[in-house]
């Protein structure tokens, strides 16, 4: 073999190499981009499926934690590839919307204290209590029925900062919702919704806005999803559920709350707070995602459809690293079946 053969061999070489570099680039930057809107609950898990999954699913996405009503609006308007919100979306709202809606897991929404001498998980609140500091009815941390609850704390007196989310949020949702069920007067005077009429307190935008509130003002109570309050370090209270028992926040109690509910098969959808379970957080919510009916058979609609099966068959474990419950396997099953349909020729968007 000359010299020149070999150099020609090396150069054939060369350029099959570099072919199949530009070839894994081209195809590297053709890796789908997703858009996705919503829940600040829900932001840590789609944050982490991401990041686990964009290496062998080859989908980025870039999700917007802007509360989980302004994710139900921006999917309606078709700004964003899906939505995600922690109250469900009424049935005639998604048939109308053209979306389907799926449920991806399951997690704690936290009540959050800044109150001087009182460490991290000591203090006991009921439902009937906690309504009363956002209802403004209990306006001092030393207020005998704050006392009655906790007779070895030494409370102060100190006026109580009830903070709540000035956004529409599916926390709130969740939270108000469970007001209401532990407190007549706040069914009637209140009631639940994403974004409420509070008759006390400040707000402030997000899970990220009511904890860094909470940790820099003394005197103030929040509710925030789990993981903002671990991430945070902030002291959480106990909450009395309905079972009678004062349970602290686990993913061993979400756990317990998301057993003893009951799913619906139809919608997809369960009531996790105040259940009857032993040892069950009375604050459990899931988080779903809408998805708009048009995008099936499409590019997005085959990306979107991939993260999320990758999600609900693969992510479980990033799922418990930051102690969200995994959805049935039951309503995963059916969730997996929704998903499929995104591989089906869509409706024209009107």
């Amino acid at each position: 073999m000359t010299h020149r053969t070999t150099l020609l061999r090396n150069g054939v070489k060369l350029a099959l190499l570099s072919a199949t570099v530009l070839l894994c680039g081209a195809q590297n930057l053709r890796a789908e981009e997703i858009t996705g809107a919503g829940s600040s609950f829900a932001a840590p898990l789609y944050q982490a499926w991401s990041a686990a999954s964009s290496a062998s699913t080859g989908v980025r996405v870039n999700y917007q934690t802007i509360g989980s009503g302004a994710g139900q609006n921006m999917v309606l308007a078709g700004t964003v590839d899906f939505g995600a919100s922690d109250a469900p979306m009424a049935p005639e709202k998604l048939e109308t919307g053209h979306l389907m809606q799926f449920p991806t897991g399951i997690g704690g929404i936290v009540v959050i204290v800044n109150v001087p001498g009182v460490p991290d998980g000591a203090l006991r609140l009921t439902g009937p209590v906690l309504a009363g500091l956002y209802d403004g009815s209990i306006s001092s941390w030393n207020d005998p029925r704050i006392v009655e609850l906790n007779p070895s704390l030494k409370l102060p007196d100190l006026p109580v900062a009830a903070l709540h989310r000035a956004d529409g949020s599916g926390t709130t949702f969740v939270f108000t919702d469970y007001l209401g069920r532990v407190s007549s007067e706040w069914s009637t005077a209140v009631g639940r919704g994403t974004s409420v009429d509070w008759p006390a307190g400040s707000g402030a935008r997000g899970n990220d806005g009511i904890a860094s509130y909470v940790a820099n003002t003394e005197g103030s109570i929040g509710y925030v999803e789990y993981a903002y309050a671990e991430r945070n370090h902030l002291p959480m209270v106990q909450l009395q559920n309905k079972a009678g028992g004062f349970v602290t926040a686990s993913a061993e109690s979400f756990a317990k709350a998301a057993d003893s509910a009951q799913w619906d098969d139809k919608t997809l959808t369960a009531a996790l707070s105040d259940t009857q379970g032993e040892g069950a957080w009375p604050i459990v919510t899931t988080t779903y995602v809408l998805v708009p009916q048009h995008l099936a058979g499409t590019e997005h609609g085959q990306a979107v459809r991939t993260f999320f099966r990758w999600g609900l068959t693969n992510g479980e474990d990033a799922s418990r690293k930051l102690d969200y419950v995994p959805i049935p396997a039951r309503v995963r099953t059916m969730a997996l079946g929704r998903l499929d349909q995104l591989a089906q020729p869509g409706t024209p968007k009107e």
